[in-house]
């Protein structure tokens, strides 16, 4: 039996620091097949990732044979933290530079990581948070000392101390459009400090939200943010309400509508084929519409290939329209034809996280924990 008491950990902020700057890092997830399959660490590449369960391991498990090698530091992971413990103290008494990964895959699931992004003339400071282990992104804007964030996931808190630390008080929080993949921060940010939440009048929110302050958006509103405003255009298709927030002409936060290397999928509301003709005609109008050097800023991706070389998430208009397929499509019959070919299912729960997004169904903290799971499938195929 090992002394656990010190037993060296990374966590979830310095692996993905780690993986980000180059340093030679590897994985070992011990929990079992079928949880990793959930879900797994991705900041590093397939050849420095082993899933073995802990009892193989235990059970001088051939690690060097699996493909890890013993002059790289390894980030040893487990559910909650403390199993992985207990093999760390083996390894490191066989010659290993093991670390626990702190909180194990429950503390990674909701690690976000902040990224600094290029400003426009009226914001001060803009930043990116990059829920790495789902793939989603939201966003904080800040002008004249007032905050507004963007697609928040329920670990908010790391918002709004970025806040704080720029001096800016978040007067507002706003959904890109109804959330299936995991359940939204936006109403207890709005409850806690007593802003408006804002949406899209289409998406089916209920009037029931407790204490919260929620306002609806629609086609040519705005909301104002110190010396700032943000445009509201409806680009419907993944839900009914789905905008895109537009900064200056210059910026403009997608949510699921334009992703980096596709586009938000069309049939979670049970209503693909109307919502695919609806999701076209957004295509159309924003590359009728929008400058070609407008950046653009999903609210999730699939892949690492998606970031940029500061590692944020996010491409130039015209250069999507080079490399994302479906946003270069000429005709809607090639556009439904692919999106057709590319469907593939999505897990039961959105349908539950659709609910409590909307405000019709309340859940325990526990079950909120296991719903928020996984990598995100919001993107057609």
């Amino acid at each position: 039996m090992f002394n656990l008491t010190n037993v060296p950990e990374i966590s979830p902020t310095e692996l993905i620091d780690h993986a980000e700057s180059g340093e030679p890092i590897q994985v070992l997830d011990i929990r079992a097949p079928e949880r990793a399959a959930l879900g797994k660490i991705e900041v590093v590449t397939d050849d420095h990732y082993v899933n073995m369960r802990g009892s193989e391991v235990a059970a001088n498990g051939d690690l060097i044979g699996a493909g890890l090698a013993t002059d790289r530091p390894l980030a040893v992971v487990c559910d909650m933290g403390q199993s992985s413990k207990q093999i760390v103290a083996l390894l490191n008494s066989k010659g290993w530079d093991a670390r626990s990964v702190t909180g194990g895959m429950a503390q990674w699931g909701n690690v976000l990581a902040k990224r600094p992004l290029k400003s426009v003339s009226t914001i001060d400071q803009m930043f990116q948070f990059d829920r790495v282990a789902k793939g989603s992104l939201g966003y904080l804007l800040v002008s004249d000392g007032e905050a507004i964030i963007l697609d928040a996931p329920r670990n908010y808190r790391p918002y709004l101390d970025a806040a704080k630390s720029v001096g800016a008080t978040v007067v507002a929080v706003a959904e890109s459009h109804l959330h299936a993949d995991y359940i939204s921060g936006g109403p207890d940010i709005a409850n806690e400090l007593g802003v408006p939440y804002y949406v899209h009048e289409n998406d089916p929110y209920s009037s029931d939200f407790s204490n919260t302050d929620c306002r609806t958006v629609k086609e040519g509103s705005a909301i104002n943010l110190g010396r700032a405003s943000l445009n509201v255009v409806h680009t419907p298709g993944h839900t009914p309400g789905s905008v895109t927030y537009i900064l200056e002409n210059e910026v403009a936060f997608t949510g699921d509508f334009i992703f980096v290397n596709s586009m938000g999928r069309p049939d979670l509301g049970g209503k693909e084929e109307s919502w695919t003709g609806e999701l076209w005609r957004s295509v159309e109008r924003a590359r009728r519409e929008w400058m070609g050097d407008t950046r653009i800023f999903p609210a999730h991706y699939s892949s690492n290939t998606e970031r940029q070389q500061d590692n944020s998430v996010g491409g130039v208009l015209q250069e999507l329209l080079k490399t994302n397929k479906p946003l270069a499509m000429k005709s809607e019959a090639e556009f439904t034809e692919w999106v057709n070919a590319h469907k593939t299912s999505f897990p039961e729960a959105y349908m539950k996280i659709r609910a409590i997004n909307v405000g019709t169904m309340q859940v325990s903290a526990d079950e909120a924990q296991v719903l928020d799971v996984g990598k995100n499938q919001c993107a057609v195929g």
